[in-house]
């Protein structure tokens, strides 16, 4: 569990499943320990250290308190010690700082003679761009779901896709508004596929917003601008064959061109999207 909580009910929940806690601050350790007195048992935690990410973890400076919180706590077992960068994938800078900060704090524990376990820093954009960052392992995540916020210079493939099928078939005349907004008009008599699939399914949503620069997020801006008075030039793959998406994409449903396709109801349609933003109401298949 990545995230450190104070909550009882919540740790104790984690802890009859067998899931390794993340222990982040005094409260957290106290409520893990307790709770690991009453079941007679080790609890197993990794600790959070947090060198400029202001989310779960110890200030990186607040070593006394740190060490005051962990000491003496009998019943947890530290299995590991770990950080997260906040801009590993622009910064180096401030990244190669927070790493310093974090081993800072490594050694000083122990010093005080602290188990720290397994050390881990690196996310996706930091293994690819700092190998000597690997330390004892590492946390790929985003990666794994086809997203990448640096350079994909490592010839990376997205394993997943978002697939349905053709749910109606109609024939739109000429100068027939699509979809929302009336963004698109059909120039000739159209033949669509409706496929129930839109926005809330991860159609469209576009990666790293939450990660880039200023005049990245501007240039995101421009292109939505663009994008709402415009044909949208995004497909859909039917039945092997490469189709338009006609006018805005709905919440759950899209239009496709397939003029002269061939194209059936019940046909399957895969999308190209990033998996880490379908919604989690689809079902997954391993394959």
């Amino acid at each position: 569990m990545l995230s450190s909580t104070s909550i009882k009910e919540d740790v104790k929940l984690l802890v009859e499943n067998n899931v390794i806690l993340t222990i982040g601050s005094e409260e957290s350790a106290i409520i893990a320990n307790e709770i690991g007195q009453e079941l007679d048992k080790k609890i197993r935690v990794h600790l959070k250290i947090d060198t400029g990410f202001g989310r779960y973890g110890f200030i990186y400076s607040e070593r006394e308190k740190m060490i005051e919180a962990i000491k003496d706590k009998s019943n947890l077992k530290i299995e590991g010690t770990f950080t997260h960068f906040s801009i590993s994938f622009y910064d180096e800078k401030y990244t190669k700082l927070q790493f310093k900060r974090f081993i800072d704090c490594i050694e000083v524990l122990k010093m005080n003679n602290i188990n720290t376990g397994m050390l881990h820093v690196c996310n996706s954009s930091a293994f690819i761009k700092y190998p000597y960052m690997h330390l004892n392992a590492v946390r790929i995540g985003s990666a794994f779901l086809g997203r990448l916020s640096i350079p994909n210079e490592l010839g990376l493939k997205k394993i997943g896709y978002l697939e349905s099928q053709v749910s109606e078939i109609k024939t739109l005349p000429k100068g027939f508004n699509i979809g929302y907004s009336n963004t698109y008009k059909t120039k000739n008599k159209t033949e669509i596929a409706v496929i129930p699939c839109g926005y809330m399914d991860g159609i469209n949503i576009q990666t790293g917003r939450d990660s880039f620069r200023i005049r990245d997020k501007l240039r995101y801006i421009v292109r939505d601008i663009k994008d709402f008075f415009k044909n949208q030039n995004k497909t859909v793959e039917i039945a092997g064959k490469q189709c338009k998406i006609l006018g805005r994409i709905g919440t759950y449903h899209v239009s496709v061109d397939i003029t002269e396709k061939n194209i059936k109801v019940g046909d399957k349609a895969i999308f190209n999207i990033y998996p880490g933003y379908i919604d989690s109401s689809i079902r997954r298949e391993y394959q």
